[in-house]
């Protein structure tokens, strides 16, 4: 729950910012009178409202002015333009001068939305904060009455799309008033008006204490400064002159965007090699970091242009602005006089302007990945890096990627393919790489992300293998990530620690911090894992869609309704549909279960949307169809013999016992035994899938314990601890001790009971582990404990349903016993003697 004075969740967005200023206001009410002057604003703010859903702008605060929120710059640029426009015309209805002075601005922002209460003491719903706010508000500032300033920012992005303005748009004129300073910004802004084809001229922008001209300190009238600096540049003229040139404002762990390399050698193979080649030198510093090409292409989706436009230094400066890049690199590699240079312009995606240029000369083919080499390491002096560090952090590209251009240039069209979710075309050209140079690692390493990402596990156990015999040719941050994979394949309970120390020692590494997310959200560690998952929405990332659906998925499993649905949008309209899954369970916690249904809207074919729809059937007591949707799919998948079959038969039994058709949950509960076990036995050694059937093995164990049947559960316990038999991961550990007191509490001993489940009954306590306590103690007679343990799982359904075990396989368990549980919390509340019996399923 939020304090009343709290925030729910922050983001940070890149969006254009218009603030606007009714000029003389107050003199207008004494002038027209407060009548008149009622139904003039009453006007006004019909046409704000019109204007706002005419260029889709957000309005965030209004008084004599407002300050509105628009996605595209032109959006905010039509709307300015057009309010000009109604404020004229409104002025002559009324017979009164009407004009505003509006200022507008593109840059990045933190949103946040207020929480309801805050919202009711006064708050305004939504938040914006960020430099972007007192820039644009100082441009508003600057403007004269009836003037439109503009930033350098906006105009270059507003400017190239005003045709879409329609007859807003057409004739615009546009003016420079030079290069402002603003105070508090270290860089001068150069400031542009903007005005309609049949607007007058603008006058001067008005200089204040909080921006002033950027003019040379000759023109400045100020001659007894100026003969001071005279003398202080004399003083010190000799220093001047032999200290080091400053460097390029460039902070450390800033953010930069590769464009495309131009190759006009005329060798096709330099295509897409050399690109990855610069880009695994680049990567290497922990001091720059380097938007993948993943995801400017998907930000050129976002801006409506084609993903597989060349990333000139015009487009690429577009993505730049968009992600809040500091500095654009433009390769270029060109024969010249024999020799091969390879050249990197350094640009300011901001104003386009050339800040620097590096190149470096080789002789052939064969120097193109030392050129590299040479030329990352200058880049990186250049970008303020310190030498050192530029030495330890570096390995020559040869002995971290591949001597083989062809095999660098099958394993750059890997990562294409890739990048595009084509996994079996990358792995095709993966194996092409490894088949030309057969030692690089890289290669084997992509091969493991490529057979995980299609479901072979055992094809990516054996690329780890191979990863693992080459793991001297790993760049340093891969070495480690390499690790982080072998914990996440080979032993689960280690790979939220691996991915967690990856990301600490790379923490502008995205992708570390989403698999550190999923990791700890799988073992309940919520907190831990909200942070990481905060981490990788970064819009610099290309998952970052992925990042916000898991962020909604932990802020529900934490009850945070209204975060997670908030987290869950915003990743259905980044593009991934099938966060509408997880948008049903906000609604079915909140009791809207036709809510729920309608945003469930998944293939029938979808064993995940069965799951939804078996668990928000039981949810309503609906038992006769809770049992057919979920006999029905597992008649489906069964014929595969694939897990998907297997995990269904967890809530098909859960269903059975609470509908009270104990035999047929009984025969379910050992089926389910029976097609699991052997496969967790029979892998005979640590597999990414062992703990997932254990956990069916288990679920369907804990279900037939409740119904009486302590032998199944017995059996599976003993297989899974008995010598030789697959090391257990914590999760499964934690269920083998669930299954052990349940089995205790049926013979009357919840004492024992208890006992086992002691050392799991922590914060990240499974919800099951939970479940079989509140019924210890209530065996137990501990009526104060067993309500408090009650009233925590009636009140802990966002958990109940977002709990992550066997692909949700515990979902439908969980939410019936979380019902439970709020009855029994009702029955131990009624006077002595009247109380309900409430059984488990």
């Amino acid at each position: 729950m939020d304090d009343v004075a709290g925030t729910v969740h922050q983001v940070s967005q890149l969006r254009a910012l218009l603030f606007t200023d009714l000029c003389d206001s107050t003199t207008l009410v004494e002038h027209i009178g407060d009548s008149a002057a009622a139904a003039l604003f009453q006007q006004h703010d019909r046409l704000v409202m019109a204007l706002q859903q005419r260029w889709n702008g957000q309005q965030i605060d209004r008084s004599d002015g407002l300050f509105v929120l628009f996605e595209r710059p032109a959006d905010a640029l039509g709307f300015a333009l057009d309010y000009q426009q109604g404020l004229t015309t409104l002025g002559h209805e009324h017979e009164v001068p009407l004009q505003a002075r509006a200022g507008l601005h593109v840059g990045e922002v933190i949103l946040w939305e207020n929480s309801v209460e805050a919202i009711a003491l006064g708050a305004k719903p939504v938040e914006v904060e960020g430099l972007a706010k007192p820039m644009a508000a100082r441009l508003m500032q600057l403007a004269q009455p009836g003037q439109i300033l503009v930033s350098a920012t906006a105009e270059s992005m507003a400017r190239r799309a005003a045709a879409e303005l329609g007859d807003t748009g057409k004739g615009l004129r546009w003016k420079s008033f030079g290069r402002w300073r603003f105070k508090g910004v270290a860089q001068p802004m150069e400031v542009f008006a903007v005005m309609a084809a049949n607007a007058p001229s603008s006058g001067r922008p008005r200089q204040s204490a909080k921006a002033m001209r950027d003019v040379p300190l000759w023109r400045r009238p100020y001659a007894l400064a100026a003969q001071l600096a005279l003398v202080v540049a004399l003083l010190t003229g000799g220093w001047l002159l032999t200290r080091p040139q400053p460097a390029i404002a460039f902070g450390e762990r800033d953010w930069v965007v590769v464009g495309d390399l131009r190759n006009l050698t005329g060798e096709a193979l330099l295509d897409g090699s050399l690109q990855q080649a610069f880009r695994i030198s680049l990567e290497q510093s922990r001091y720059v970091n380097v938007v993948s090409d993943l995801r400017a292409r998907e930000t050129l989706k976002q801006m409506r242009l084609n993903p597989e436009a060349v990333l000139d230094s015009s487009v690429a400066s577009e993505v730049a602005q968009r992600l809040g890049a500091r500095l654009l690199l433009m390769p270029t590699i060109a024969e010249v006089g024999g020799r091969l240079r390879l050249t990197v312009e350094i640009v300011d995606p901001q104003s386009s302007q050339s800040l620097s240029v590096a190149s470096v000369d080789g002789k052939g083919l064969e120097s193109v990945l030392g050129s590299t080499d040479q030329m990352t390491a200058e880049l990186r002096h250049r970008l303020g890096e310190a030498s050192e560090r530029v030495h330890a952090d570096s390995a020559p590209l040869p002995a971290v990627t591949t001597a083989s251009l062809d095999a660098l240039r099958a394993y750059a069209l890997g990562q294409s393919f890739y990048s595009r979710g084509d996994y079996p075309g990358a792995l095709s050209m993966y194996e092409k790489a490894v088949l030309l140079d057969p030692t690089f690692a890289l290669a084997w390493m992509a091969q493991v992300r490529a057979r995980f990402a299609n479901v072979d596990h055992a094809g990516a156990m054996k690329a780890l293998e191979q990863v693992d015999a080459h793991r001297a040719r790993l760049p340093p941050r891969e070495s480690l990530y390499l690790d982080a994979w072998r914990a996440s394949l080979l032993e689960p309970g280690k790979a939220g620690q691996a991915w967690v120390q990856l990301a600490a020692l790379y923490p502008d590494y995205l992708a570390a911090h989403h698999n550190a997310a999923i990791w700890l959200y799988s073992d309940n560690r919520l907190d831990e894992a909200l942070v990481h998952a905060e981490r990788a929405a970064d819009p610099r990332f290309e998952l970052a869609n992925v990042a916000q659906d898991q962020m909604g998925r932990i802020l529900m499993a934490k009850g945070d309704g209204p975060g997670a649905h908030r987290a869950l949008q915003r990743a259905v309209d980044g593009g991934r549909t099938a966060s509408r899954r997880y948008l049903s369970w906000v609604a079915a916690v909140r009791g809207e279960f036709a809510e729920a249904e309608r945003v469930l809207a998944l293939p029938p074919s979808s064993r995940h949307a069965v799951i939804e729809q078996v668990s928000l059937a039981a949810d309503q007591r609906q038992w006769n169809r809770a049992l057919q949707l979920a006999v029905q799919a597992h008649e489906r998948f069964l014929r595969s013999d694939s897990f998907d079959g297997r995990t269904l038969m967890v809530p098909m039994t859960a269903v059975m016992a609470a509908a009270g058709d104990r035999e047929q949950a009984l025969r379910t509960a050992r089926l389910a035994v029976q097609q699991s076990l052997p496969r967790v036995l029979g892998r005979g050694a640590r597999d990414a899938d062992t703990s997932e059937d254990a956990m069916v093995a288990l679920g369907a164990s804990l279900l037939a314990a409740r119904l009486g049947d302590a032998a199944l559960g017995e059996g599976v316990v003993r297989a899974l601890e008995a010598p030789g038999a697959p090391e257990q991961q914590p999760l499964p550990s934690e269920m083998v001790a669930v299954v052990k007191a349940e089995i205790a509490r049926g013979r009357g001993q919840p004492g024992l009971a208890m006992q086992l489940l002691q050392p799991w009954l922590t914060a990240s306590a499974r919800y099951q582990t939970r479940v079989v306590a509140m019924d210890a103690l209530r065996d137990q007679g501990n009526t104060r404990d067993a309500l408090h343990m009650a009233d925590g799982l009636a009140g802990a359904r966002g958990l109940a349903y977002a709990e992550l075990d066997c692909g949700y396989c515990f979902q439908t368990l969980n939410v019936i016993d979380s019902n439970r549980a709020r009855d029994l919390a009702a029955a131990l509340r009624r006077p002595a003697g009247s109380a309900a019996a409430v059984t488990a399923p």
